[in-house]
């Protein structure tokens, strides 16, 4: 499903020339559940930022389904984003002022989805990860774990095959980061979604069936795992 070779990301701040990436080369194949880990400013968030085209490498080649996009338009890459990922992050980016359900209708809004069937969707995927009754809520009158829940259901009512998830438990309490991440591991083997998780937390990466490892832009570690 995304195959990269020799991806390079370099950042050109004032007249510093900084490298966040440097020759990554790696595949993931469909259905994966993969966490990327490393230290801050490791390169990770970068690497997971060009793999989820919100940002655009330097150099090098990024095959997603076969297709060249590293050298797409930003309105392409939106396109592509629309079509085919989903994105589930620490701080859950939810609209305060939308009910959960508001918040969850906003991805087929843009894409042009009638109003009836933006509603029963986005009404199924909040019974399926078990908001029944909680779709009229505002996010302040939720729970940590039921805004992850409500930004999951985002990410998927599109059913993008796709889903980023950026350290996804960092705002969550221990209970709460195990409902969350046994969730998203359901997801990923029943639902076939390829799942790639940036998280600093060994029991967090855990969950999953491979670790890549980067240190200073590079990929310095590649393991399967017994895990997921």
């Amino acid at each position: 499903m995304i195959d990269v070779q020799e991806l390079t990301k370099i950042y050109q701040v004032g007249d510093l020339t900084v490298p966040a990436l440097t020759g990554v080369t790696l595949t993931i194949d469909r259905g994966e559940f993969v966490a990327v880990m490393g230290p801050s400013g490791s390169g990770k968030s970068t690497f997971m930022n060009i793999l989820g085209c919100l940002d655009q490498l330097t150099t090098g080649r990024y095959l997603l389904d076969g297709i060249d996009v590293g050298r797409f338009s930003k309105d392409e890459l939106a396109e592509i984003r629309n079509r085919k990922m989903g994105f589930v992050f620490q701080g859950f980016n939810l609209l305060p002022r939308a009910s959960a359900q508001e918040n969850v209708e906003l991805p087929m809004l843009y894409s042009g989805v009638p109003a009836g069937e933006r509603h029963r969707r986005a009404r199924e995927a909040l019974i399926k990860l078990g908001l029944e009754g909680r779709e009229h809520h505002l996010p302040s009158q939720l729970s940590g774990g039921q805004q992850q829940r409500v930004a999951i259901a985002r990410a998927l009512v599109n059913e993008a095959p796709l889903l980023f998830a950026d350290e996804p438990t960092g705002n969550l309490d221990t209970k709460t980061s195990l409902e969350i991440m046994d969730l998203l591991t359901r997801l990923n083997h029943e639902g076939g979604i390829t799942l790639i998780l940036v998280t600093h937390e060994p029991d967090i990466a855990a969950f999953s069936r491979r670790v890549i490892r980067f240190v200073d832009g590079r990929v310095v570690s590649d393991q399967r795992q017994e895990g997921g």
